[in-house]
């Protein structure tokens, strides 16, 4: 299979069929057509597949999370996790942090140094070795603590940019568990703290991807703040799902994550359904051998190392290929690709006639598990107040981010 295919073409339709889902979203200085954010996923949305993202729509194609320390102290894997694609804008990244000062250093120096246009704040992740010192989902129910980041990243992007200024966006979940919500106290503390929007994943992090998303919580929000966009995330698999999501909630656009998971395509299905148009994208498995091949190139190139960009893609394989007929030898042999060459060959034994399959091809992709408990600092619930540096709670706050490993 060749290295030069072109990016395949989405299906699209000459005109709009109807009016504009949503008006543009207004990040900032930044104003945004399609009303789309691609949400950072760990060893996912790096460069290449924000590349390819951005190549088939429109919208925010925000970073890997990179954490405020590492990167205040420049370890070069940081460096390497705010580099972005050619033509990216805006450039996005994602910090998680939980010491305000940490965090602002961290901003002044993606400001500063012009690695960033656009910061957003992780207060959603419900990983096990985030929360369990207080990062992440568990961070909202300090609410001092919470408001204290969202300030110090605002007044850090305002210092260190020009007249028209860096924009500071939040992501949270609704809460660590039904009993412990969070997401309306945070939601109004951030718009008061000068986020520039707000969104919200419709799931608390004892969920964490399992079960239904509340998009009520995300109308909720909606009501409650009132000056900045609400964006809408969870369980957004396919276009229509954007629409809906947008007529039951009033969100002012939408976040999607592991919809997306080899379908960089649905990009361009969201543009195109924002615009008006009922036009999608329905790829043979010709097109998916094609995006796949041109994904591991892409790889390759960001690695630097053809071996590494192969083990990478990996991960991929099954997503690209969900509901094509591929026998299982062949799904597994793409499965433990080593090399570029392999690969092509791999991809040109699969029947490049097959159709696209329809609903087998579409729905749930990627984790779909909820955790048995939130791992928290002990007597994290006791109350919504900072916990005092002798406590033990304290001290793994003041190590959260030492747990955190890559960016």
């Amino acid at each position: 299979m060749s290295t030069t295919l072109e990016t395949p073409s989405p299906v699209t339709a000459a005109e709009p069929v109807a009016a504009p889902a949503l008006p543009p979203l207004h990040l900032g200085r930044h104003t945004i057509d399609t009303p789309v954010v691609l949400a950072p996923m760990a060893g996912i949305t790096n460069a290449p597949f924000r590349a390819l993202c951005r190549e088939h729509g429109a919208g925010v194609f925000v970073s890997e999370m990179v954490t405020s320390r590492a990167l205040v102290e420049r370890s070069s894997e940081s460096l390497r996790l705010v580099q972005h694609e050619p033509g990216a804008s805006p450039r996005s990244v994602q910090l998680y942090g939980v010491d305000p000062a940490t965090v602002g250093a961290a901003v002044t120096l993606l400001v500063s140094e012009g690695l960033a246009d656009h910061v957003d704040l992780n207060f959603g992740c419900p990983v096990a070795k985030v929360t369990r010192r207080g990062g992440g989902a568990a961070l909202p129910w300090k609410t001092s603590l919470f408001a204290a980041v969202v300030r110090a990243a605002v007044r850090a992007a305002d210092a260190a940019s020009d007249a028209d200024g860096v924009p500071v966006t939040v992501k949270m979940r609704t809460g660590v568990d039904p009993e412990h919500l969070t997401y309306l106290d945070a939601g109004r503390a951030a718009q008061d703290e000068g986020a520039a929007a707000v969104a919200l994943h419709g799931r608390t992090a004892a969920q964490y991807y399992a079960g239904q998303a509340d998009w009520s919580a995300i109308a909720a929000l909606k009501e409650a703040v009132t000056s900045v966009p609400v964006l809408g995330n969870g369980d957004i698999f396919s276009a229509d799902d954007a629409l809906a999501m947008v007529a039951a909630t009033g969100c002012d656009g939408v976040v999607v994550g592991r919809g997306c998971l080899g379908r960089p395509w649905l990009f361009a299905d969201l543009a195109a359904a924002f615009s008006g148009s009922d036009a999608r994208v329905r790829p043979g498995l010709d097109v998916v051998a094609q995006t796949l091949s041109r994904h591991a190139h892409l790889l390759v190139e960001h690695h630097g190392d053809e071996t590494k960009g192969c083990r990478d893609i990996r991960k991929h394989v099954a997503w690209y290929l969900k509901g094509y007929a591929v026998g299982g030898g062949l799904r597994a042999a793409l499965g433990l690709v080593e090399s570029l060459a392999q690969l092509d060959d791999l991809l040109g034994r699969l029947d490049l006639d097959e159709p696209y399959p329809g609903e087998g091809a579409e729905g749930s992709r990627g984790r779909t598990s909820s955790t048995p408990r939130v791992h928290l600092p002990a007597g994290w619930l006791d109350d919504r107040e900072p916990p005092a540096p002798g406590t033990e709670a304290g001290a793994m706050l003041a190590r959260a981010e030492l747990s955190i490993s890559g960016g």
